[in-house]
C-alpha cells in the first residue's frame, strides 16, 4: 500500500518598505514645454515586495504583504491590494505614500519612468514596521525583502533584520541595491538577486563576462552571504549559483512593452519554485519565464498567468554545474 504525502504550500511574506501607487499613462510623443495630452491613467499597487506577492498569486502562492501606509496615495494602493485579492499587513505612517508613474511614447515606443523618493520613516515607524514582522502568526517559511530603503533609514537596521529572521529559521530573500545590498548580505540570506550593475557596485568590479560573474557569484556563496545568487543580465537572461549547481537561461526573444517589475516577477518565480523544494533548474525557467511575461504586460499590469504557463517550456537552461 502506497502513501501520498500531501506538498504543505510555505507560508510567504514580503516586505515593502518603500511602495508606491504606480500610474501609467500614454501620449502621442514626449517633447517640452508642450501640454502633454495623456490616456486614462491606470493604478496599481507598486514597490518591489509588492510587485512579488502579486505575481506570486498568479503562480498559484499567496504572500502576505507587510508595508507602511501613509496617506490618500497609502489608501489608494491599499484598495488596489484589497482589489487583487491580497492580505496586506499595513503599518500606518505619518508621511505620504509615494506616487511613480510611468509615461509611453507612441511616437518612439518608448517607455518613460518617473520614480518619486517617498516619506522619511520616523524611528517609532520603523520599529512598528518590524514589530508587526516579528508578530506574523503563523510565521513565515520565507520573506521577500525587496524595493528601495525610505529616505534616511541606516541600512544597518536591515542587516539586523536579516540576521533576526535568520536565527528564527526564516529564509530571507533579498532584492536591494547600494547599501541596502551590502548590509544583507553581510548578515546572510538565503536568496540574493541583484542585476549586474548592482553586484558590480557591491563588490567594487568589474564583472565582464559570465566567467567572472560565475565566480563573483560563488564567492558569495563560499562566503555564507548567501546560499543562492540569482543574477539577472538583461538581455543575455539570468544566472542562478547555488552550492554545487550553476545555469544560465539566455533571455527569450521578447519585444518589451514595458519593463516595469520584470526583476520581482523574476523573484517570484524563483522564490515560489525554490519554496516548495522544486529543483533549481525548474525554478529558473519558471523566473525567466514570469519575467518575460511581465515584459509583454503594459505599465505595471505585471505577468499573467496564462502568458507564465505560454512561455515556461520555450525557456532554455543550460546546466553549468550540477544537475
Amino acid at each position: 500500500m502506497s502513501v501520498t504525502k500531501a506538498i504543505t504550500a510555505p507560508v510567504l511574506a514580503t516586505l515593502t518598505l518603500n511602495p508606491a501607487l504606480d500610474l501609467q499613462t500614454g501620449v502621442d510623443i514626449v517633447e517640452p514645454e508642450n501640454k502633454l495630452r495623456c490616456d486614462v491613467a491606470r493604478q496599481d499597487a507598486g514597490g518591489g515586495g509588492v510587485n512579488v506577492a502579486r505575481v506570486l498569486g498568479r503562480l498559484g502562492g499567496r504572500a502576505t504583504c507587510i508595508l507602511p501606509l501613509g496617506g490618500p496615495a497609502g489608501q489608494a494602493l491599499q484598495a488596489r491590494l484589497a482589489d487583487e485579492g491580497l492580505d496586506a499587513l499595513v503599518v500606518p505612517i505619518a508621511g505620504e505614500t509615494r506616487q511613480s508613474f510611468t509615461v509611453f511614447d507612441r511616437s518612439r515606443g518608448a517607455e518613460f519612468r518617473f520614480v518619486l523618493p517617498g516619506p522619511k520613516l520616523k524611528a517609532g515607524e520603523v520599529r512598528a514596521v518590524e514589530t508587526a514582522l516579528a508578530d506574523l502568526s503563523p510565521a513565515p517559511d520565507v520573506l521577500v525583502v525587496s524595493g528601495s530603503l525610505p529616505a534616511g533609514m541606516d541600512p544597518t537596521r536591515l542587516a539586523r533584520l536579516a540576521a533576526r529572521v535568520r536565527r528564527q529559521g526564516v529564509k530571507l530573500a533579498l532584492d536591494a541595491s547600494g547599501e541596502g545590498l551590502r548590509a544583507g548580505l553581510d548578515a546572510g540570506v538565503w536568496l540574493v538577486k541583484p542585476n549586474l550593475r548592482e553586484l558590480q557596485q557591491c563588490l567594487v568590479r568589474d564583472l565582464p563576462d559570465l566567467s567572472s560573474q560565475l565566480a563573483a557569484a560563488r564567492g558569495l556563496i563560499d562566503d555564507g552571504r548567501a546560499a543562492w545568487v540569482a543574477l539577472s543580465l538583461g538581455r543575455q537572461g539570468a544566472v542562478l549559483v547555488g552550492a554545487g549547481f550553476a545555469a544560465h537561461a539566455p533571455a527569450l526573444p521578447i519585444t518589451p512593452v514595458s519593463t516595469v517589475g520584470a526583476g520581482d516577477s523574476f523573484l517570484a518565480g524563483l522564490v515560489w519554485e525554490l519554496s516548495r523544494g522544486r529543483p533549481p533548474r525548474q525554478a529558473l525557467a519558471t523566473a525567466v519565464a514570469a519575467a518575460s511575461a511581465t515584459l509583454m504586460s503594459p505599465g505595471s499590469g505585471m505577468a499573467r498567468s496564462a502568458d507564465i504557463r505560454r512561455l515556461r517550456p520555450r525557456v532554455r537552461i543550460e546546466v553549468l554545474a550540477g544537475g
